[in-house]
């Protein structure tokens, strides 16, 4: 807007009226002490000002706007009849006016001048929006960098008072940060600890992990530069993000020696009572079943000779999953897969499964009619062991599904479903883990929480997908994806 100041109505009149339809928005004041009132309250882009006024005349006026830090930079034109005089136009631009025009006035020369102005008003308050913005810029990234070096620094207050190797990296990789722990094992801050020459290297694996942006676990074996001995470690490291974008790595060493020692002193403690055990239990299994053979259906006795069998069966089975985990920890569980009719062995063990528990209805859905590549035994296993984990975790249900598809890319699809307590989402990542066991309130359940880890395992040597699919209370489904031969 433009302030137009003189103390003759016509005057402001004429010059509103000019600048009007050259579509300027205008106000205007009959005296200076009017034009301070209205600079106080309003904004303008340029003062056209009378030098001729009574009481404060246009100089005074102009001095007092220069004087204010609100008006300083405001532009003035003088507008003046009285002195074409050097002296008089030179106390004008001293007082603060950036134009002088005599009247009468030019309209012509007027507009232009204005437009002149105006145009360079508009551009130094863009200027000035600019620099206020690129000011609150700066403030705003020192801000944010001065919290970034207050989080680092107490990251790595942290990382120094912990018993672990502890490091940061950078988003690429390149590591930053890492405390005193760390030179017990290596001479560089760029250089990681070195392994045991039987595990993976680290630097691979490090690389991996930055291409893929997933954070890293593993167990590596590693030894203080000043020892021999090699001691195992688990070294993770989790990616830091920011709108979901990675900007910075941390990652620990944590000595896992002891418990490593201990986990391999309960397995072979497990092995050597496996198979103790398993002689005496041969014999009495075989002694009891003799029995069984030797007593009369119709003696009472029968039935206690039966239900001792029931549970010698049970602790039969209890040990041979305890031999199976120590092969399995040992790298012997080993076995050699052939050709395999898939539904034979699906008879087959349904039949076994039928005998053991009569009660039960299965319902068979799709198709099984493929050859695979597998072993028999062990797969039975893993079948039998879905089926009876399908009647543990489901006491009210005596229906479960078994279900069978061969799919378009050569593949046979295998599952076994229950319509029992289900298993929650948390749960789901860890059944297949060993010892293992869904947490429920019922007592009824029991086991070592090793058959799914066992079937894992013989699934993983067979090279197939596999998984369940739960939810709470509606039932859980086991499966297995395993590829068809197709010549």
């Amino acid at each position: 807007m433009i302030l137009i100041v003189d103390d003759k109505p016509e005057n402001l009149y004429s010059l509103k009226t000019i600048l009007d339809l050259n579509s300027f928005p205008t106000d205007t004041a009959l005296s200076g002490e009017e034009a301070l009132k209205k600079t106080l309250k309003q904004s303008y882009a340029l003062i056209i000002l009378d030098v001729q006024m009574p009481g404060m005349d246009g100089f005074e006026v102009a001095e007092v706007l220069s004087g204010n830090s609100l008006t300083k930079d405001i532009p003035i034109i003088f507008l003046s009849a009285a002195s074409t005089d050097k002296k008089f136009i030179t106390r004008g631009y001293s007082s603060g006016a950036i134009d002088y025009i005599v009247k009468p006035i030019d309209a012509d020369i007027l507009i232009l001048k204005v437009k002149t102005f105006y145009r360079l008003y508009e551009q130094t308050r863009e200027l000035n929006l600019m620099q206020q913005s690129l000011k609150q810029e700066i403030d705003y990234r020192k801000k944010a960098q001065q919290q970034i070096q207050e989080k680092a620094q107490e990251l790595h207050s942290i990382l120094e008072s912990i018993p672990q190797i502890a490091f940061t990296a950078s988003s690429d990789g390149t590591i930053d940060f890492v405390n005193e722990h760390w030179y017990l094992y290596t001479d560089s801050k760029e250089s990681f600890p070195a392994t045991h020459p039987d595990d993976p290297c680290i630097t691979k694996q490090w690389k991996d992990t930055i291409a893929s942006g997933n954070p890293l676990e593993m167990e590596v074996r590693i030894k203080k530069t000043t020892q021999e001995e090699y001691r195992y470690n688990l070294l993770r490291v989790i990616p830091v993000k920011e709108n979901n974008n990675i900007v910075k790595w941390v990652g620990s060493f944590t000595d896992i020696e002891e418990q490593k020692q201990a986990v391999k002193r309960k397995d072979e403690f497990l092995s050597i009572a496996s198979h103790e055990l398993k002689t005496p239990l041969t014999s009495i299994k075989a002694y009891v079943q003799l029995l069984d053979k030797l007593i009369p259906a119709e003696n009472n006795t029968k039935n206690f000779v039966d239900r001792t069998l029931l549970q010698v069966n049970k602790l039969d089975n209890l040990i041979n999953d305890l031999l199976d985990i120590s092969k399995i920890e040992s790298g012997k569980l080993k076995f050699e897969l052939h050709e395999t009719d898939f539904d034979n062995l699906l008879k087959n063990t349904l039949d076994i499964f039928s005998q053991i528990y009569p009660d039960y209805n299965i319902v068979r859905k799709g198709d099984a009619t493929a050859k695979i590549n597998g072993n028999e035994v062990r797969l039975e296993q893993v079948i039998l062991n879905f089926l009876t984990n399908a009647i543990k975790y489901a006491p009210v249900s005596k229906e479960i599904h078994v279900i069978t598809e061969i799919r378009a890319d050569n593949t046979l699809y295998f599952a076994v479903k229950d319509f029992g307590i289900g298993i929650s989402k948390e749960d789901q990542q860890n059944v297949f883990t060993k010892f293992f066991r869904v947490a429920q309130p019922t007592s009824h359940i029991q086991g070592l929480g090793i058959g799914l880890y066992i079937c894992a395992e013989i699934l993983r040597r067979h090279n197939v997908e596999f998984g369940v699919e739960s939810e709470p209370g509606k039932g859980s489904l086991f499966y297995f994806i395993i590829p068809i031969i197709t010549n």
